[in-house]
């Protein structure tokens, strides 16, 4: 346990390491500039630093606040997707049958109608996955370059492949046809499954009240689906994240002004007892600098990268082990032999995508 918390905190130090490097030469050049110099009117008082400081707590905190929100609302939603596709596979072993038909359909008959439904369903779950990975503009995840370092090395299964491969193995070629010619695929295939099901009503192999059960199950899908595109297409509103990273850097770009003058008052009462500590003091500001400016820095950073959760990063909803989840329990409970069914999505350093 302490050894995973141990590569937790290095892991966390590497992804922020270009900015601690940074803040430790804003801090380097600043005592030189006061000590070596000897600038000394460099300096501000601690009120309104204080109070930059405390706008700024405030802000990061309502931003994180906000992120997690939208995190745990995407998480909600795609629970809501397991539950409602589970029912749904159950629904239409129990509800195809022959009870109400006039022209009775064999066995391989039924379990064709009901493959063909669950299938498509794995393939409505595959086209939304792959519309929540695309790329928006608004997007962080690859505008800072140990974002684009970690994205090199732990990558969506959908930006190695399209929507169209992954949805072909699901889907007859007249279904592909007809998904491909639609800008929302995943909606398409829920008008299949209703005129789908419909068909099935007309004829007899569903009765029409299971007609009507399993027409909830799409509307339900419908809804979630609806939710999941809500947070995807409207993102956490930009002049807050905007004007929360530039105070972020204005506290940051200040606080020298403040602190160096501190550590040089405590280090010119020492050299009365003791000349080559109190001479040195004021270097200690360096630590304590990259520290606080650290705090803020990444805090507002987690807020940043949790601000859309469906972009692919690592603390993202894991929206492709979720679906390859579903589509396993479907399958299995259709009696396919665990060789056919694909395996779950590898975890590469304990993060699921």
């Amino acid at each position: 346990m302490y050894t995973k918390k141990v590569f937790k905190a290095l892991d966390m130090f590497l992804w922020t390491r270009y900015e601690t490097f940074s803040f430790l030469a804003i801090i380097i050049v600043a005592v030189g500039l006061y000590q070596i110099l000897g600038l000394e009117w460099l300096k501000i008082p601690w009120t309104p630093l204080a109070l930059i400081g405390t706008a700024v707590a405030f802000v990061i905190g309502f931003q994180n606040n906000s992120a997690y929100g939208r995190i745990w609302e995407a998480r909600k939603i795609w629970g809501g997707i397991v539950n409602t596709s589970r029912t749904f596979g159950m629904f239409l072993q129990d509800m195809v049958t022959n009870e109400h038909t006039t022209i009775k359909l064999s066995k391989e008959e039924l379990f064709h109608e009901i493959k063909t439904l669950t299938y498509r369903h794995i393939a409505w779950m595959t086209a939304l996955r792959h519309a929540m990975r695309t790329p928006k503009p608004w997007e962080t995840i690859n505008q800072e370059k140990s974002n684009r370092e970690w994205s090199a090395t732990i990558r969506p299964p959908e930006r190695e492949s399209t929507a169209e491969k992954d949805m072909k193995a699901y889907l007859s070629e007249k279904d592909m046809e007809y998904v491909m010619q639609k800008g929302n695929h995943q909606t398409a295939l829920l008008y299949l499954q209703s005129h789908h099901l419909r068909r099935l009503k007309e004829s007899g192999v569903i009765w029409e009240f299971s007609f009507l059960e399993l027409e909830g199950v799409l509307q339900e899908l419908f809804t979630l689906q609806g939710k999941s595109e809500r947070i995807k297409n409207f993102p956490y509103p930009r002049h807050f994240a905007s004007l929360n990273h530039y105070f972020m850097w204005i506290f940051v770009l200040l606080l020298p002004l403040a602190i160096i003058p501190q550590f040089a008052e405590i280090g010119k009462e020492m050299s009365q007892n003791h000349p080559t500590i109190g001479g040195l003091f004021i270097w200690l500001s360096v630590p304590f600098y990259v520290t606080v400016a650290w705090v803020f820095h990444t805090m507002e950073r987690i807020g940043r990268t949790g601000e859309n959760p469906f972009e692919g990063s690592a603390n993202d909803v894991p929206i492709s082990t979720i679906a390859r989840g579903i589509e396993i329990d479907l399958r299995q409970n259709l009696g396919e032999a665990n060789d056919e069914i694909p395996d779950p999505f590898p975890v590469f350093y304990d993060t699921q995508m």
